[in-house]
């Protein structure tokens, strides 16, 4: 069956406007030989035809490609998701489009692979590939623009203070009335992880207390190895008042430690984790968690690749991540108690 209202082509807009279809090309590709009269006419003929420009077509006159790649390694999904609805949100009306690029082994050989197959116009290195050095090399030596997000670097990038902000929610516990405050730590080979332990250290060095290594107890950022450290942890005599996990997928193994050790969370325990992905607000009690903006930081991402990589504003690249505070912390001690009398009756 013919289709009642076919797409219109280059060639009705160029019926339409009156000129030639080559000049309907050279519009649309940006060509100074266009005259601002001639530029009127065609951009008439577009809006009466609602016309679209076939973006893989475009490319090929170009010789370039309107692909950026979101490169992850599979793990933090809840992160992942977050930063593609940035990404996508900064590309609706325009040409860019997004592809996902999974690497989980061999990821060098992969990406390099993977650069060969589809030339894309940028790449976007999700944490926690984004610090690796080799992955950016490999997209140096492909010519392909590379960000490397949350990762903070000489040159600007959408990043924001891993270790500020775990100082800063250990400081909410802190002033709240606990004292014995227990870390599960993420990889030691994380970047990302060790400026979150340095936070949590500098609270707790900053007002005098423990932080000995029997309190930091050590994770790969899943769900089961959270819930392992957290056992560790709750064994300890004195046992922690507050277990802190470097992500939400850790922290959510701790209440599920908790609840297995039937310890009552916030009552017993308060537990809070770092990224606040959607998870944080699905378990029971809901999650604290420090919230960090992927989703602006995706957007950022798309803004600066769309923008021929022109340097980015402060605004741009530094993200303030800052903590959610949710039913799974509450004040211990005298705090609890002053909090407890001042409450209307």
């Amino acid at each position: 069956m013919t289709p009642t209202n076919p797409r219109p082509t280059m060639d009705d807009v160029a019926r339409i406007a009156g000129v030639s279809k080559k000049t309907i090309s050279r519009f649309i590709n940006n060509s100074p030989d266009v005259s601002a009269r001639m530029r009127a006419r065609v951009e008439a003929a577009i809006a009466q035809l609602g016309f679209v420009p076939n973006a893989q077509a475009r490319a090929l006159a170009l010789r370039r490609s309107f692909l950026v790649a979101l490169v992850h390694n599979g793990s933090d999904r809840g992160i992942r998701d977050a930063v593609e609805t940035g990404m996508v949100r900064a590309m609706e009306g325009g040409e860019l489009a997004l592809v996902l690029c999974p690497l989980r082994h061999e990821e060098a050989a992969g990406l390099r692979a993977f650069l060969d197959r589809h030339s894309p116009a940028g790449v976007v290195l999700l944490p926690p590939l984004a610090e690796r050095d080799d992955l950016a090399e490999v997209c140096r030596a492909a010519g392909t623009r590379c960000i490397r997000l949350g990762q903070e670097q000489s040159e600007a990038a959408p990043a924001h203070d891993e270790r500020a902000a775990m100082a800063e929610l250990v400081r909410w516990l802190l002033d709240n009335g606990h004292r014995r405050i227990g870390l599960i730590a993420g990889p030691e080979e994380s970047r990302a992880a060790r400026q979150r332990t340095l936070g949590y250290q500098d609270a707790l060095s900053a007002r005098g207390l423990d932080r000995g290594p029997w309190l930091v107890a050590p994770g790969d950022n899943s769900f089961a190895s959270g819930m392992e450290a957290a056992c560790l942890l709750l064994e300890l005599s004195p046992r922690p008042t507050a277990i802190v996990a470097c992500n939400d997928e850790m922290a959510a193994g701790a209440l599920a430690a908790a609840a297995g050790m039937r310890i009552a969370v916030p009552d017993q325990l308060s537990v809070a984790g770092f990224d606040d992905t959607p998870l944080a607000a699905m378990t029971v009690p809901p999650l604290a968690s420090v919230h960090v903006p992927w989703d602006r930081m995706g957007y950022a991402a798309v803004m600066h690749l769309s923008s021929e990589m022109q340097p980015l504003s402060v605004e741009e690249t530094g993200f303030d991540a800052s903590p959610v505070l949710r039913a799974s912390v509450a004040p211990i001690g005298e705090v609890a108690l002053a909090q407890a009398a001042a409450m209307p009756r």
